[in-house]
């Protein structure tokens, strides 16, 4: 019996442990964003693709696919969004165990630019969330932004510039049903990029980002592609 009971408890620590998130290796999201203004309309869309891994590739933490229609008003320099996403959330290590959420988002992106150089943006996102086998959630994020060019005053051909974000994530409720529960705080993301102005249309950036939760933190590097069309 007692060597049962031992067995017991080694398959439950090691099976921890293959779940914990290992917080010092470096993990890595390659992502895709697009947006697009219809001609002669306040209407458009705008979305990302995003495949995030635990570790530099192969370990998946998410895949992403987002996307929704948006609306500019003519007298205000607001963006709003109504959209949709799917999310596949992977376990840490090499389980294959994964989760699915879908998730519908409402946004309002707001520019603001101090002197010649200081770009910010104010991105306010609320989101409900329906999240594999747990009770409806919802989730409050803001973000703001900071796009400095180095080498120009705007973002012309050829220009490189700073990239900045934090963004803070707070959940609409701590019971997520079958007794669960989780904190009012979610998470909180720093990122610090270097992007290259590829043509009027199309840039690029490279940028390292400190994700911490309740629980974990964990640094990953970022490479995105922001495409407008």
């Amino acid at each position: 019996m007692r060597k049962i009971l031992l067995l017991l408890v080694l398959f439950f620590i090691s099976n921890t442990l293959i779940a914990q998130v290992e917080e010092s290796k470096t993990g890595a999201w390659y992502m895709y964003f697009f947006k697009h203004q219809f001609k002669n309309s306040q209407f458009g869309i705008q979305g990302d693709l995003q495949y995030r891994n635990w570790d530099l590739g192969g370990d998946l933490e998410q895949l992403l696919i987002r996307s929704g229609l948006t609306y500019k008003p003519k007298n205000a320099d607001i963006l709003l969004t109504l959209g949709y996403g799917n999310i596949t959330t992977g376990q840490f290590g090499q389980g294959n165990a994964t989760s699915s959420e879908s998730r519908i988002y409402q946004e309002a992106l707001m520019p603001q630019k101090i002197g010649k150089r200081l770009h910010f943006t104010h991105r306010f996102r609320y989101e409900q969330r329906f999240v594999e086998n747990q009770d409806f959630r919802t989730r409050y994020r803001y973000n703001l932004f900071l796009n400095v060019p180095l080498n120009n005053t705007s973002f012309d051909e050829k220009t490189y510039y700073l990239a900045l974000y934090n963004e803070l994530f707070i959940n609409g409720q701590t019971d997520i049903g079958d007794n669960r529960e989780v904190e009012l705080f979610d998470r909180n993301r720093t990122y610090l990029g270097l992007g290259y102005v590829l043509n009027p249309k199309l840039k690029i950036q490279f940028g390292w980002m400190n994700q911490k939760t309740v629980t974990w933190g964990k640094g990953q590097i970022q490479l995105s592609l922001h495409h407008s069309f």
